[in-house]
C-alpha cells in the first residue's frame, strides 16, 4: 500500500508556527489559567468544587501539551524554521505559570488533615483516581513556600529549559561532512550522518563518518560541556532543596520503581553479559577485524547471496502492520489506521533533528511520530517501537486522563515489545541460514544497545553527577568518564570508544527528566518477560496484554508486575529470564556463524 511519510501538520494548526489559530489558543489557554486560579482561590475543600477545579486543570494541561507538541514537531521537522523558538518562548512563559498554578493546587492537597483528606477520596469519582491524587499529596510534600516554588518556576525558564533549550539550537546547527568515492563532499545534517554512520555496510564509509563525527561534537565540546555542567548543576541544586537524599531518588520516584528493582536489573545485565560479548567477538571476525569499533557494533551482517535488508517506507509500514497482526488484531487495526491518517513524520531531508519518537495530541487523543527513515531493517524497528508507544496511549484513551500518566520506564515496556513481535516474526520467515544471520545480527544490536550502551550511559551519568555535586567537571574529565564507563559496560571488547558520545546523546539534556536513559532497558527486560507469558499461551494474550498497559498510570512497577506477571522485579532471577532469552539468539547466531568462519 502506499503511505505519506510526512506528517499532516495543517490538520493540527494551520500555517505553522506562526499560525494565528495557534496564537488564538495560547489566548485561550492563559484565560482558562486565569479562571483556574480563581478556582483554586475558592476551594476550601468542596468536593464538587474539587471536581471542578480537575476538570480545569485537564483541560489546560491537554491544551498546552497539544500546542507544545504541534511546535515542537514543526521544529524538529523544519530546524531551519527560526520562529519556532519564538512561540517555544511563549508556551515556556505559559507552563511556567502552570507550574505555578500546580504548586498552589498540590499545597493545598498537602496542607488537608488526613481525615479530609480520606474524606474528598470517599467520592465514588474521585475513588478511580486516588492512586495518582496520593502520589501527587506524597510528592508534593517536598515542596518549598509558595512564593519559592513560584520564584523557582520562573527562573526555570531562563536556566534548566534553557539549557536543553540551548542544546537543540547548537544541534540544529551542526554538520558532518562525508567525501564519497567521487571526492565530492557533502554536508550531512546530524541526523543523516547517525543514520549512515550505523547502518552502511562499508567499513570505510562508517570510519570516515565516525571520525568526522567525533571531530564536530569535539569542536563544540566547549559548549556542551558547560550546557551539561549547568543543567546538572541546576537540577542537582534543586533536588536538595526538594530533600532528595541523592541523584537517584527523583527519576526512580518519577519511573514508580525502587533502588532495588534498579540494582537487581544491572546486577543481572553485569553478570551475564558474556554470551554478547561473544556475539560482538564473532561479528568481529565475520567482518574481518580483530575487534569491532565503536562505529561498527551495528553495522549489517550480510553473506552469502543475501544483501542487507532495504524497504521503503510503503514496505516496512506494511512489513510492520502485517507482523503485528500475527499478535493480535488491534495493535494491527491501529498500525493501519496510524499509518494511513499520517501520524508518521519518516521523510529522509534536510533540516530534521536526529533520532526518533512517539508524542501525544490529546485533545484529539492521538499520538504523532517523528524519525527518519533511509530504509535499513534498524528503521523499521523504529517505526514498530514507536507505534508501540502510540498503541499504549490509544488504549488507555478512555481512562480518566489522571491515570493515563505513565512512567517512561513502563512506556518503553510497550515499545519493545512491539520490536519483539517484529524481529521474532522476520526471524522466523527466514528463508535461509544466511538470511537468519542477518536478522540475528539486527536482533542482537538491539540486546547489546541495551545491556551494554545504555549501561555505559547509566555508569556516566552515575559518575558524572557524583562529581558534578562537588564542582564543575571539565570536558576531558566527561571524555575519560565516559570512556570509562564505555570500557565497562562493553568489557573492554572493542578496539575504539566514543569520548564525546556524551555530547551527541540528546537524553542527557532533556530538561523534565533526569537519567533518561535506565527505564530504555527497564522496559526491554519487562517486555521480555511479558512475551516469554505470551509464548506459554497465546490464546486472547492481546486483551490480556491490554490490560497490562491499562494499569501502566496507576500502580507501582512492582505492584504490576506482581499483579500481571505474578513475578517479584526486586530480585535478580526476573531480569535473568529476560537476558536468558536473548543469549539463546547470541548463542544461535555463533553457531550459524561458525560454520563460515
Amino acid at each position: 500500500m502506499k503511505y505519506n511519510d510526512t506528517w499532516d501538520l495543517e490538520s493540527i494548526f494551520s500555517g505553522g508556527t506562526e499560525s494565528e489559530e495557534l496564537q488564538t489558543k495560547l489566548k485561550e489557554t492563559e484565560h482558562q489559567m486565569n479562571a483556574y486560579r480563581t478556582l483554586l482561590k475558592d476551594w476550601e475543600g468542596s468536593v464538587d468544587l474539587f471536581k471542578t477545579i480537575l476538570e480545569k486543570r485537564e483541560s489546560i494541561e491537554k491544551s498546552l501539551e497539544q500546542a507544545s507538541t504541534f511546535v515542537h514537531m514543526w521544529h524538529d521537522a523544519y530546524m531551519n524554521d527560526e520562529h519556532a523558538n519564538v512561540v517555544k518562548g511563549q508556551i515556556m512563559e505559559l507552563y511556567s505559570e502552570m507550574q505555578k498554578l500546580s504548586n498552589i493546587f498540590t499545597k493545598k492537597l498537602v496542607e488537608m488533615a488526613n481525615n479530609e483528606w480520606d474524606h474528598l477520596l470517599e467520592d465514588k469519582d474521585l475513588q478511580k483516581v486516588s492512586f495518582a491524587l496520593n502520589e501527587i499529596r506524597d510528592e508534593g510534600k517536598r515542596l518549598l513556600s509558595e512564593q519559592e516554588e513560584e520564584l523557582i518556576a520562573e527562573l526555570n525558564k531562563d536556566g534548566l529549559a534553557a539549557w536543553s533549550s540551548l542544546y537543540d539550537t547548537v544541534v540544529s546547527i551542526m554538520t558532518i561532512p562525508f567525501t564519497d568515492n567521487a571526492g565530492q563532499t557533502t554536508e550531512l545534517s546530524v541526523g543523516q550522518a547517525m543514520n549512515r554512520m550505523y547502518s552502511d555496510p562499508d567499513p570505510d564509509v562508517r570510519k570516515q563518518l565516525f571520525e568526522n563525527w567525533e571531530a564536530a561534537w569535539a569542536k563544540n565540546g566547549p559548549i556542551f560541556t558547560d550546557t551539561l555542567n549547568h543543567l546538572d548543576g541546576y537540577r542537582i541544586t534543586l533536588q536538595k532543596k526538594h530533600q532528595y537524599d541523592n541523584h537517584l531518588e527523583e527519576p526512580l520516584e518519577y519511573n514508580r520503581m525502587s533502588k532495588e528493582s534498579l540494582d537487581a536489573m544491572w546486577s543481572a545485565i553485569t553478570k551475564n553479559k558474556q554470551p554478547f560479548i561473544d556475539f560482538l567477538n564473532q561479528k568481529a571476525k565475520l567482518l574481518g577485524m580483530e575487534k569491532l569499533g565503536w562505529q561498527d557494533v551495528d553495522a549489517p551482517v550480510t553473506l552469502g547471496e543475501v544483501k542487507p535488508t532495504k524497504f521503503t517506507y510503503d514496505e516496512a509500514s506494511d512489513f510492520v502492520k502485517e507482523n503485528f497482526a500475527t499478535f493480535g488484531p488491534k495493535l494491527a487495526d491501529f498500525t493501519k489506521h496510524a499509518l494511513e491518517n499520517r501520524w508518521v513524520e519518516a521523510e529522509d531531508r534536510p533540516n530534521k533533528r536526529p533520532g526518533g519518537y512517539c508524542t501525544s495530541l490529546p485533545e484529539f487523543e492521538e499520538s504523532r511520530i517523528f524519525m527518519t527513515f533511509t530504509g535499513s531493517s534498524s528503521d523499521t524497528s523504529t517505526l514498530a517501537h514507536e507505534l508501540g508507544h502510540a498503541f499504549h496511549s490509544h488504549v488507555m484513551k478512555d481512562l480518566p486522563t489522571l491515570n493515563q500518566s505513565y512512567a517512561m520506564n513502563v512506556a518503553e515496556t510497550a515499545s519493545t515489545f512491539a520490536e519483539t513481535i517484529i524481529g521474532n516474526a522476520t526471524l522466523a520467515n527466514a528463508k535461509s541460514e544466511e538470511e537468519k544471520i542477518s536478522l540475528l545480527n539486527t536482533k542482537l544490536e538491539n540486546a547489546t544497545a541495551m545491556f551494554m550502551n545504555i549501561h555505559a550511559r547509566f555508569l556516566f551519568e552515575d559518575a558524572f553527577y557524583k562529581e558534578r555535586a562537588g564542582g564543575i567537571v571539565s570536558e576531558k574529565r566527561l571524555n575519560e568518564l565516559m570512556v570509562e564507563a564505555q570500557k565497562e559496560a562493553y568489557a573492554d571488547s572493542l578496539s575504539g570508544y566514543h569520548p564525546h558520545f556524551w555530547c551527541s546523546k540528546l537524553h542527557f539534556f532533556i530538561d523534565d527528566v533526569p537519567f533518561y536513559n535506565f527505564p530504555y532497558t527497564f522496559g526491554f527486560l519487562f517486555s521480555l518477560g511479558i512475551y516469554a507469558k505470551y509464548i506459554e499461551n497465546p490464546e486472547g494474550f492481546e486483551d490480556k496484554y491490554i490490560a497490562l498497559l491499562r494499569d501502566t498510570g496507576s500502580m507501582k512497577v512492582e505492584d504490576l508486575a506482581a499483579k500481571h506477571l505474578g513475578v517479584d522485579i526486586t530480585k535478580e532471577d526476573f531480569w535473568v529470564g529476560g537476558i536468558d532469552l536473548m543469549a539463546k539468539d547470541a548463542e544461535e547466531f555463533i553457531r550459524l556463524t561458525n560454520k563460515v568462519i
